[in-house]
């Protein structure tokens, strides 16, 4: 069985260089680190992990704890995560939460019991932060994505109100001015943003908040097509429509076709969110875009200095989000990105 040894004489370098190479311990120069990518291949060396990982009280591994799967919004956030700490060599336990605390309790426990260096949380509702008090009290790494809820942690998200507030301000300017919202669930720090969000642009643009107007509580496609049709059943119903997340954007457009209603002949609609399909609509869809690649990759970068530094200085970084205009809130098609 080749040695780190083989490898060195194989490189001309020396042993210590080999380890830093393998072990990322200290820069290395490209030309040397290359030689040593030759060696290791040439002579068939496969290093330890578990020994290193012993060695160093690490694993080089960290988990992922979204609802990857109820909310497909959180895949290229979580792609994102997983090419940078590709690049960095650690590898990624991705776990479901389903956004359910006691889920997120399971998962974060089963994480740490498989030893990861750190974890990335999008934290479900728990007014108690069960999940939270656990990874503060075993003192395990933690960068919070999405829901901002404590600056105990590094933590990194959108712009949330001023997207909002992007949205419902676009349709005013198309004369709307009873503006209806299909929010995402009660409890979720985003949720709470985005309605403070409506709320102010509504305020700024001189009109008064029809609480009828609001509807929140959306966990599924099926609970935003129902918030939807009650929106729609009012005696004096919403002429512009703003959805929360992408889940309550294709409830509501099922529910306004159910309807026998057109977009954006009989209502316009504007939705948080932008996702690959949402230029397929017909009509194509007006949309917030978050920038989740540059959201993933700086959470899996947080997450890295702070397995590093314990003690370092915690951040809160939010990102600022793009309108995407398309025709669905009435704008000619092909309008320009606003």
């Amino acid at each position: 069985m080749a040695t780190i040894a083989d490898v060195a004489r194989k490189a001309g370098v020396s042993m210590s260089t080999v380890s830093h190479v393998i072990n990322r311990t200290r820069n290395v120069e490209p030309a040397t680190a290359s030689l040593v990518a030759q060696a290791i291949a040439a002579v068939g060396y496969t290093p330890n992990t578990i020994a290193r990982s012993l060695a160093r009280s690490a694993t080089g591994t960290v988990g992922i704890a979204i609802s990857a799967i109820s909310n497909p919004y959180f895949s290229d956030i979580i792609c994102a995560i997983e090419t940078e700490c590709s690049r960095l060599g650690l590898m990624v336990f991705l776990a479901d939460t389903q956004d359910d605390w006691q889920q997120e309790l399971r998962v974060i426990g089963a994480l740490h019991q498989r030893r990861v260096d750190g974890i990335i949380l999008a934290a479900s509702a728990d007014p108690d932060q069960r999940s939270l008090k656990y990874i503060l009290d075993n003192r395990i790494p933690c960068v919070l994505v999405d829901r901002l809820i404590s600056n105990r942690f590094d933590q990194i998200g959108v712009q949330n109100k001023h997207a909002m507030e992007l949205l419902v301000s676009h349709l005013i300017g198309h004369g709307h001015k009873r503006v209806g919202l299909v929010a995402g669930q009660p409890g979720f720090a985003t949720t709470l943003e985005r309605i403070e969000g409506f709320k102010a642009a509504l305020k700024e643009h001189g009109l008064s908040c029809d609480p009828d107007l609001i509807r929140a509580g959306n966990k599924t496609v099926s609970a935003a097509g129902a918030a939807t049709s009650e929106l729609l059943g009012l005696r004096n119903p919403p002429t512009g429509l703003v959805t929360g997340n992408n889940l309550a954007t294709i409830g509501a457009m099922q529910a306004i076709r159910k309807a026998g209603m057109r977009v954006p002949r009989d209502i316009a609609l504007v939705a948080f969110d932008d996702f690959e399909w949402a230029d397929c609509f017909e009509p194509r869809l007006t949309a917030i875009a978050q920038p989740v690649q540059e959201l993933g990759k700086r959470a899996a970068s947080l997450l890295i200095r702070r397995i590093k530094n314990a003690e370092e200085k915690r951040q809160t970084i939010r990102l600022r989000p793009t309108l995407v205009v398309r025709s669905s809130c009435g704008c000619p098609s092909g309008a320009p990105d606003e």
